[in-house]
């Protein structure tokens, strides 16, 4: 382990956080059923009407989180903070702004920190989910923040 990190292991069967705005929501979905048979082999979670749109179009058991303006994008941020996310895909839609657009960024800080794989758009989704990774544990680094505040604080 490198000093001032700690690492995480994702399983083979990975931990994936479903989500798109609106207008982004049926690539996500026509995505989805494309790599069905990939998706089912992983543990699936996602914000309100995502979740339950990707569920009803493939078949896919996909756990709901809340819309995300009204909390689903905290809860994922918070799921990956405890290690219970492990990949995030988010079609995001870069031309709207949203009403929680303070959510999103959250949320989108929170991927970084925690270095988890995080695919904005198809082209991204498509090269993450065909990696061979994706059925392999995976020792991901994440930052030791505990020493990291020790060393900011001088204790």
């Amino acid at each position: 382990m490198t000093e001032g990190f700690t690492t995480i292991t994702m399983e083979p069967r990975k931990h994936i956080a479903l989500v798109a705005h609106d207008n982004r929501k049926q690539d996500l979905i026509e995505w989805a059923m494309e790599h069905k048979e990939e998706l089912a082999r992983h543990a699936l979670c996602g914000t309100g009407t995502t979740a339950a749109l990707v569920a009803r179009h493939t078949g896919l058991d996909v756990t709901p989180y809340r819309s995300g303006p009204l909390g689903g994008d905290m809860q994922l941020g918070s799921r990956i903070t405890e290690g219970q996310v492990d990949f995030m895909i988010f079609f995001w839609d870069p031309l709207t702004q949203q009403p929680h657009d303070p959510d999103v960024k959250a949320l989108l800080r929170i991927a970084a920190l925690y270095n988890i794989p995080l695919a904005t758009n198809r082209a991204t989704a498509d090269f993450m989910l065909s990696s061979p990774l994706m059925h392999q544990a995976y020792q991901r680094k994440i930052m030791d923040f505990d020493a990291h505040m020790r060393m900011r604080t001088g204790d």
